[in-house]
């Protein structure tokens, strides 16, 4: 699904000519391939599966995130702004992101399924929010609330 979604927009991108749409789609385009490669060597021979997607464009995110941190600290405003776009143009791919509340709640639901008592489920417990909710959970945030109930 995701895999049309991107073929189809690079395709808008182009007949509107919108630039930053056009190169971030291309960037996320070769990632996937560079994915896709990678899993081939660990038998997945139709390619990465859409929750890998997802993470892939979460990484994606969060690398810019970063990069925006950066220019803005170094006073590079105009490569700031340009980085927000391309943020922008990944967002369009993404599921709805759940809320603090809605977070937390995931986050109660999930100790609870798995019965997560102490600090070493800590990795189970993460491991099965990132099942359910890939794509849609800001995993640093949930990573400290989990931290938090297991302490």
């Amino acid at each position: 699904m995701l895999r049309a979604a991107f073929s189809d927009a690079l395709k808008e991108a182009l007949k509107s000519k919108d630039q930053c749409a056009v190169s971030t789609i291309r960037l996320i385009l070769a990632a996937l391939k560079d994915r896709d490669i990678a899993g081939r060597t660990n038998g997945q021979s139709d390619g990465i599966g859409e929750d890998e997607i997802l993470s892939m464009l979460q990484t994606m995110l969060k690398q810019r995130t970063e990069s925006i941190r950066m220019y803005e600290e170094g006073g590079r405003l105009e490569l700031a702004e340009q980085e927000k776009a391309e943020m922008e143009v990944i967002r369009r791919f993404m599921p709805q992101q759940l809320s603090d509340a809605e977070i937390t709640e995931a986050v109660e639901s999930v100790v609870q399924e798995i019965g997560a008592r102490e600090l070493k489920d800590m990795g189970r417990t993460m491991a099965a929010l990132k099942e359910q909710y890939a794509g849609r959970m800001d995993f640093s945030k949930a990573s400290g609330l989990v931290r938090q109930m297991l302490a």
